[in-house]
Order: C-alpha cells, then sequence, then structure tokens
C-alpha cells in the first residue's frame, strides 16, 4: 500500500503540467534548505545580438541551449543598480540598487534616493548617452513539469517590447500569470548601432481555471520572497537572510 509521502512524491514526478497542486514555498524552504541560504537558478539572455537563452537543465555545469521556451510569468517588477565603475561581471554589489524601481540603497551609507530624481537616471548620465543606472525588469518564472520558480532579467533594450506585450494581455482582460508566455530573442541595435538580444513574448496558451488557481497562490508566495532577494547578477540569484 502507498504511504502518504510516496503519494505525493508520485503527483510530484507525474505533474507535466503548472502546478497540479498548490506548493507551500516557505515550508518547502524550510524543510529541505534548513541552515542553508535558497537561491534561484537563472535563464541568462545572450550578448551581442545571441539568439539563443542559456537554460537550467539537469546537469548545473551544463546548461541548455534554446531558441525558445515557454514559461508562465508568476511575478515582475523593475529593479535598478548603479555601479560607479563599469560592472564586468562577478559578485561585486552595486553602488546604489533598488528592488522596486522607486527607492534607491546606497550600498556605502544605507542612504536612501528617489530613483525618479536621482541624475544617473537620466540619458547622457552613461555611456554612449544611456542612463548610468541600469534599469531591467526581474520576472518570476515556472516552466511545465516543475515546481520553483527561475529568474530571468530583462535589460533595458527589452522592456518596451515587454510593456507592449503585457499592455496587450490587460486590454483582453488578462494578466501576465494568467497564460503560458513563449519567450524567443530577436537580434536589434540601439542607436549607436550596437547589436543586442531583445527578448520578444507570445501567448502560448491560456491556463486551466485550476492552473490559474494554483498559479495565484503561487504568484502570492513569490511577491513576498521577491523583496528579499538580491540585486546582484550571480549565476543563481540569492534569497539575503
Amino acid at each position: 500500500m502507498a504511504t502518504k509521502k510516496n503519494t505525493q512524491l508520485a503527483t510530484i514526478e507525474n505533474n507535466t503540467g503548472y502546478l497540479a497542486e498548490t506548493v507551500n514555498l516557505a515550508e518547502l524552504f524550510s524543510e529541505e534548505l534548513d541552515g542553508l541560504r535558497p537561491s534561484f537558478e537563472k535563464i541568462k539572455i545572450p550578448a551581442g545580438g545571441g539568439l539563443a537563452y542559456e537554460v537550467p537543465g539537469d546537469d548545473p555545469a551544463s546548461p541548455d541551449s534554446a531558441k525558445e521556451f515557454s514559461a508562465v510569468i508568476l511575478y515582475h517588477h523593475p529593479i535598478n543598480s548603479y555601479y560607479k565603475e563599469k560592472f564586468t561581471g562577478g559578485n561585486n554589489p552595486p553602488d546604489c540598487s533598488s528592488l522596486d524601481g522607486k527607492l534607491g540603497v546606497v550600498s556605502e551609507t544605507g542612504e536612501c534616493r528617489d530613483c525618479k530624481t536621482c541624475p544617473y537616471a537620466k540619458f547622457g548620465s552613461g555611456e554612449n548617452g544611456g542612463m548610468a543606472c541600469k534599469q531591467k525588469r526581474r520576472m518570476y518564472l515556472l516552466r511545465e513539469g516543475e515546481m520553483l520558480p527561475i529568474i530571468m532579467t530583462l535589460p533595458t533594450g527589452s522592456l518596451a517590447e515587454f510593456t507592449k506585450y503585457v499592455t496587450r494581455l490587460v486590454t483582453k482582460g488578462m494578466k501576465a500569470n494568467h497564460v503560458v508566455t513563449k519567450f524567443t530573442l530577436k537580434r536589434a541595435q540601439n542607436s549607436t548601432g550596437i547589436a543586442y538580444s531583445q527578448v520578444i513574448c507570445a501567448v502560448d496558451r491560456p491556463l486551466s481555471p485550476e492552473e490559474k488557481r494554483n498559479i495565484a497562490a503561487m504568484t502570492e508566495q513569490v511577491k513576498l520572497i521577491a523583496g528579499k532577494v538580491s540585486v546582484v547578477e550571480t549565476e543563481t540569484e540569492t534569497v539575503v537572510e
């Protein structure tokens, strides 16, 4: 006779849709990651006009390459980061950062700044006429058959297209977490002729009523966690203590 634990495990392994049952993230983290710092895996957008995402796979040391993938956008919010010196990668925190795109916090002093009036958030303050403070959008995505969200951060050059996508959903009475979104890439150029990879979103399919209910519950949990996730761009985005 199958035990309750085995039955739950079978449900997870056989889950080929979007959340066949409601998942309690806090409970999952406390039980499986007790004493550890939980983190979310990350989908990377290529540089220089590349047309394939770097997507987490079964082997952490060897991520998959995908020209497209589908996922539910559980939650998305703006993040800003400013580096006095040009950011070249690594785990160094930004000199000033914002988890809501409205209030920035200077890492050295703890001083709070209004992002709307900050001189580093003005065009012309950065390289090639851009902004010194990079405005991006963090997305928490759930792929089919998985229980935990992964993170993808939209760069500045993809924000306009994403805004159009969300606007189209809203005009039809839907939200981003009501549908499965298909993500692709296209090659674009900025005003100075530098090529970059632009994220393109399209509706794959609407969620079923049951999926929508479970996704809504997951979204509320992710909103609570999102304010504790580091702005630093690393291999995995860590939940700050």
